[in-house]
Formats: C-alpha cells, structure tokens, sequence
C-alpha cells in the first residue's frame, strides 16, 4: 500500500500538477481575453465587478468592432498575405528541402545549414534594409510589401523542416521508378511529395501562423488602415493616444485567434507528425 501511494505522490507532484499549472499560464489569457469582449463596458470598468465571470453577457463589443472599424479588410488581408506567403514559400521549400535532402552536390551540408541560419536572423536587422528595396520597388503602403518580404524568413524554415523530413523517407521507391524510366522531377513530383504531406502541411501551418502573426514588417511597410493586417490593426487602431478600447480590443483579439486555433485542430495530427519528424532526423 504505501508504495502504491509514493506512486500516486510521484504522479500527482510529477505529472498533473505540472500539467495543470501549464494548462492554466497557456489558456488563462484567451479565457480572460473571451469573457472580457463578453462584456459591457460599464461591467469592464467596474472595479467591483467579478473580473473572472461574465455578469451580464453582451454583444455590443462586437457590434461596435464591425461597425465601427474596419476588420472585416484587416481579415481579408491577413487571409490574402498569409496564404499566398505560405503557398509561394511551401513551392519553393519542397523544390529546395528535396534537392538539400536527396542531391549529393558539393557543399549541400553548408548550404543546409546556411539556409537554418538564415531563419535565425533576426527581424530587426533585416526591416530597414527591406524598406529600402520595398520603396525602390513602390510597393510602400501595399500589402504586396509583405508579399514579397515574408518569404524571406518562410523559405529558410519550410526548406529546413522540409530537409529533415524528406531525409525520414526511404529512397528506395524513388530509386526503383528511376531505374523504371521515371526522371527525377516526376519521381519527386509522384513519390516523394505525397509521402511527404505531413511534413508539408506542417511548414505550411507554422508558415502560415508566422504570416498571421508577423508585427515588425507590417508595422513598418503599412500605414493606410484598409491595408494593414490584424496584428497591426489591432493595437494601432483600437488604441489611440491613451485611450484603450478595452471590450473592441479583446473582441478584435479573439476574431483574429479563431482562424489559427481552427486550423490548428483540423490538422492537429498532421501537426504532429510533421513537427515529430523534424525533431528526430532535423
């Protein structure tokens, strides 16, 4: 009996109060970020009001934040940036993580690890330079700016991920329809990109939360409010001077996480299983 109970005082100290601590620092912010847009504003600035508890929910945040300002293209352009970034970014990580993991060229090993290097710059360094290159192109104010800035840190991590999952797959199916006739794009085009859909809807997922989520470029490279994207928007148009909007702010906030959270448990296996693949052959 008593080490049944040492093993019980191991697993409670040792596991779930671990993971419970966890669960409560990782969803507390979205579940007070969920209440609050539920509430109305007097109950929002009453000190006296239960702050962890909806007394009398409400929609009015969320009416005056579509009416009021313009979301709706906030969302129609994150949608717009981060797809396209992602799909222009995802092409050419498979082109280049295949080549990395499969060609043996002279210095592929260096190239790899320049190309993981790459992705470690940080953004900081690299937007006053790109501003440059974006006004020479005029492309200023134009969510074309983010277009074709994201890749420059998408490419490095899908091509990264990429490699360490396309070294996971055996050759040998590609080598057995080569020796059949089949050239090397088709055989990568037929064998190994299906075998790699994991991986790849991976990259895709993390390229297109770091779109989603990306501040500094956008920030830097936007200022007409119908051309920003959500992440800027949000704290720059719903807070002005000191005034915070506090219930269209937290509303704002929870419309923008939907769409990841969604994506995220539909290709939660996926997820998974690409992001296991990088650890373990990365």
């Amino acid at each position: 009996m008593n080490r049944i109970y040492i093993r019980l005082i191991k697993r409670i100290f040792g596991l779930y109060l671990p993971l419970a601590a966890f669960l409560f620092f990782a969803l507390f912010p979205f579940y007070w970020m969920t209440i609050s847009s539920f509430k109305s504003n007097p109950e929002l600035y009453n000190l006296r009001a239960n702050r962890l508890w909806i007394e009398k929910p409400t929609l009015v945040q969320f009416r005056e934040l579509f009416k009021k300002t313009a979301i709706l293209h906030w969302l129609k352009n994150s949608f717009f940036v981060s797809f396209l970034t992602s799909l222009i970014s995802l092409i050419l990580g498979v082109m280049a993580g295949y080549s990395l993991a499969r060609l043996e060229f002279p210095g592929a090993k260096g190239f790899g690890l320049a190309t993981f290097i790459t992705y470690l710059v940080p953004v900081t360094l690299l937007f006053i330079p790109l501003a440059r290159v974006v006004h020479m192109l005029g492309l200023s104010n134009s969510i074309w700016s983010l277009i074709i800035t994201y890749p420059t840190f998408l490419i490095p991590f899908c091509t990264w991920m990429l490699i360490a999952y396309f070294k996971s797959i055996p050759r040998d199916m590609e080598e057995c329809a080569m020796i059949d006739g089949c050239s090397r794009i088709r055989a990568m085009i037929q064998i190994a990109v299906p075998m790699a859909i994991p991986g790849i809807v991976f990259s895709g997922m993390f390229s297109f939360t770091l779109s989603w989520n990306e501040f500094v470029y956008a920030l830097t490279f936007i200022s007409s409010t119908t051309q920003k994207t959500i992440s800027v928007a949000v704290p720059t148009e719903l807070i002005r001077g000191d005034a915070y909007f506090w219930g269209e702010l937290m509303a704002a906030s929870l419309v923008g996480s939907v769409p990841v959270a969604l994506l995220y448990s539909f290709f939660m296996d996926y997820f998974v299983s690409g992001m296991t693949a990088g650890a373990l052959k990365g």
